[in-house]
Parts: C-alpha cells; sequence; structure tokens
C-alpha cells in the first residue's frame, strides 16, 4: 500500500508528463519586435485577401485617371491637382508602413516578447503581458524569409502573429517550429 498516494497523485503525474512532453517538443523564440516584422505581416495579409490590392489599383487608376483627362482637357498640368495625386500615391504607398509605425509604438515599449510555440498553441510573453492562442484561432500561415506569419480565421483577418526568424535562437528549432505549424495549421 502506497502511503500518501491518491488517484489524484497519479493523475497529476499524468498531466506533469504531458507538460514535459509538450516542453520538448516546444520552441521558444526571444525577440524585440520591430516596425519591419508587422510590415512583413501586413503584406502577407494584403497579397491573401487580394481585395486590397484589387481596391488601391482601381483607387489609384481612377485618380490618375481623372488627372489625365483634366491635363489633356485644359492643355496643361494643373500644380494643386499634381500635389492632390502625389499625395494620394504617397498616401496609398505609405499605408501599411504607417500602420506597421502605430503597431510598433503600441507593442514596442512591452519590451522582449518571448513566445513559445507548442502543441497546445502559442504563447507570447512580455514583461507587461502574457497572451495564449490555440491553434484553433489560425486559418493558417505563410512562411517568408525572415518570418512565419500566422492569420486569423475571420473572414477580414482582422489579426495575425508575426513569429520572426531571428528570435529561434537554437540549432534545428526552424525546422520543429515548422513541423509544429505545418502538423496543428495549413501554409497558406
Amino acid at each position: 500500500m502506497a502511503e500518501g498516494r491518491s488517484a489524484e497523485d497519479t493523475d497529476n503525474g499524468a498531466e506533469t508528463s504531458a507538460d514535459v512532453l509538450d516542453e520538448q517538443t516546444a520552441v521558444q523564440l526571444v525577440y524585440l519586435p520591430q516596425k519591419a516584422d508587422t510590415l512583413v505581416g501586413l503584406r502577407v495579409r494584403e497579397r491573401i485577401k487580394r481585395t486590397g490590392l484589387l481596391l488601391k489599383g482601381v483607387f489609384l487608376a481612377l485618380w490618375i485617371g481623372q488627372w489625365l483627362l483634366s491635363a489633356v482637357g485644359r492643355g496643361s498640368i494643373d500644380v494643386v491637382s499634381t500635389v492632390l495625386v502625389l499625395f494620394v500615391v504617397l498616401v496609398v504607398w505609405g499605408y501599411p508602413r504607417l500602420q506597421a509605425a502605430n503597431v510598433q509604438r503600441i507593442t514596442g515599449w512591452q519590451g522582449e516578447y518571448r513566445v513559445t510555440v507548442s502543441p497546445a498553441g502559442i504563447t507570447c510573453r512580455s514583461d507587461h503581458s502574457t497572451l495564449v492562442q490555440k491553434w484553433s484561432v489560425f486559418q493558417g500561415y505563410r512562411e517568408t524569409a525572415g518570418h512565419f506569419v500566422l492569420l486569423s480565421r475571420d473572414p477580414n483577418i482582422m489579426w495575425l502573429s508575426v513569429l520572426p526568424k531571428r528570435g529561434v535562437h537554437e540549432a534545428g528549432d526552424l525546422d520543429r517550429l515548422r513541423a509544429i505549424l505545418d502538423q496543428h495549421t495549413t501554409r497558406v
């Protein structure tokens, strides 16, 4: 007869071994978020949604067409309409960069991010917060040269997670990270 042991102790032991298994298969990333990370995520999202690219193209074509028609109709180039067209082109081109700068202002002050990617999901810790995300939140991921971008399941992909590859510090962890992502979500 085992003294001081109960059925509950046995169950806790099983949970502990599952936690150990998760820790062995988990991949750790440690990094400082950068504006470029967010910009990569926004570009990936834009390529997948495609409606944003189409709308930007139509919007720019209308502005440039209006500018050309007014220049041809007058026989000369109007300075005000030229400045307005250049401003619109600058805003359309620069909007993702403005978004990335805003995200950096929101997240940058939190300091170093410590991310754990495991079969249970993704846990992101900073000095001020902890965010736990289950795999059911994501519709899939896309790998770029320097990042893994995970996209939310909602139709507008309003939310995404960017995991920079520079955050991995052990050899072989990129392959393990890729394997975990492939196992729990799809490439898009």
